[in-house]
């Protein structure tokens, strides 16, 4: 592609970032160009941005049914998965799973959820009652 050629859309991260592109120049050598986005890309992370936002909300009405504990819609929020989250607690993902059940969440002890909420950057009481503070 010619440097003067190098997709300039802007995207929601154009103004945050922009990527480094190879292109040719006026003699055909290979120089480095920013570019601000390209509507494919932009496509692409939208729908996946959408199927994140879907995959929290469908966290949090489970946990509101009673079906999983908070840790699932804030796995799916800091988009982590277990081995993640083990990585970052140091429990065992087999231990992990099991506190995504509600019966067993609501007695774990306060030292057990404290380094939840420390893997997840909130409090204990956010952790219990689902509660984002966007910083």
């Amino acid at each position: 592609m010619k440097k003067e050629n190098v997709p300039q859309d802007m995207s929601s991260l154009g103004k945050i970032t922009k990527e480094v592109c190879y292109a040719t120049d006026s003699s055909g050598k290979y120089v480095t160009e920013l570019s601000s986005g390209w509507d494919v890309k932009i496509n692409a992370l939208e729908a996946a941005w959408k199927d994140i936002e879907e995959r929290r909300a469908k966290a949090r009405q489970q946990v509101l049914n009673g079906e999983a504990s908070p840790l699932l819609y804030f796995m799916e929020y800091r988009l982590m998965d277990t081995g993640i989250l083990s990585d970052y607690t140091g429990f065992w993902k087999w231990q992990i799973k099991r506190h995504l059940k509600p019966a067993i969440f609501n007695r774990i002890s306060d030292k057990i959820l404290k380094k939840y909420a420390e893997a997840f950057n909130v409090k204990v009481e956010d952790l219990k009652t689902m509660t984002v503070h966007e910083a």
